[in-house]
């Protein structure tokens, strides 16, 4: 444990001079949890004939139950935002990630690391927690910034008691932390096999596809978010992270990043 909190502050000290990342982790989060209430302001504050011109899909109106109109157009519109909690700590640690490997072969600082009596799973469950831990911070910072605020731009008591209820409370600290695990390790895994932090980024944020698709899905009101879905997806999460770790720790080449990598 000691090695691996010794490569979590060698980490930290290392990518947050990197403005990129630094900014990664200050101001997404600050603009997702800005954006929602200032959507939530404008609608609540709105006429009734603008709420009706919201495109609510029928079948999220026959999920919402009793809620009066105004109210499940709320929760529909958080939903949204929804998505966007769990896909800020899976955005965020990519950065990090991708350029802890690249960034050090970069500058030959990784070659002396490799050298030292750490094991390879010592050394990715050390970057992958220095760029786990900050993004899932950020993220529940976030979220309690947004559940503070909430009340102060017009959610009705209906839309927070879904906003505290099991599927949002599942999504942001269930499924947002795998969600930065699984990233973390796709990370890890790209950076290891080229030699570009921002090649390895991009590449890195094909993980979100699925949620952009979950997104895009109940806009068109194919997908409905609720507890047994978030349970679904958190279940399926842990499994693709165990495989990934395990990928990983495989995949990562130490033998040749010593020896043929220039």
């Amino acid at each position: 444990m000691n090695r691996i909190l010794t490569i979590i502050n060698k980490e930290w000290a290392e990518v947050f001079k990197t403005r990129t990342v630094l900014g990664t982790v200050a101001f997404m989060p600050l603009i997702m949890t800005i954006l929602p209430l200032v959507v939530l302001y404008f609608t609540s504050s709105a006429t009734g004939s603008v709420q009706d011109s919201v495109d609510v899909p029928a079948g999220f109106f026959q999920a919402c139950g009793d809620l009066p109109a105004g109210d499940c157009m709320q929760v529909f519109i958080l939903n949204e935002f929804l998505i966007m909690f769990m896909i800020i700590p899976a955005t965020i640690p990519v950065a990090i990630a991708a350029y802890s490997v690249v960034g050090e072969k970069t500058t030959r600082s990784l070659e002396p690391l490799l050298a030292t009596p750490i094991t390879t799973m010592e050394l990715l469950a050390g970057k992958s927690l220095a760029a786990v831990i900050p993004a899932v911070t950020a993220s529940l910072l976030g979220f309690a910034i947004f559940l503070l605020a909430s009340p102060l731009v017009g959610m009705s008591p209906a839309a927070r008691e879904v906003v505290f209820g099991p599927t949002w409370l599942i999504a942001v600290l269930v499924v947002g932390p795998l969600m930065a695990v699984l990233a973390v390790n796709a990370a890890l895994i790209v950076s290891s096999r080229v030699n570009d932090p921002r090649a390895a980024e991009q590449i890195s944020m094909v993980v979100i596809l699925p949620l952009l698709l979950l997104l895009f899905g109940q806009i068109a009101g194919v997908v409905i978010l609720n507890s047994k879905l978030m349970i679904g997806i958190a279940v399926a999460l842990a499994l693709i992270d165990v495989g990934l770790i395990a990928a990983g720790a495989r995949l990562f080449e130490r033998e040749a990043i010593l020896t043929k990598w220039k």
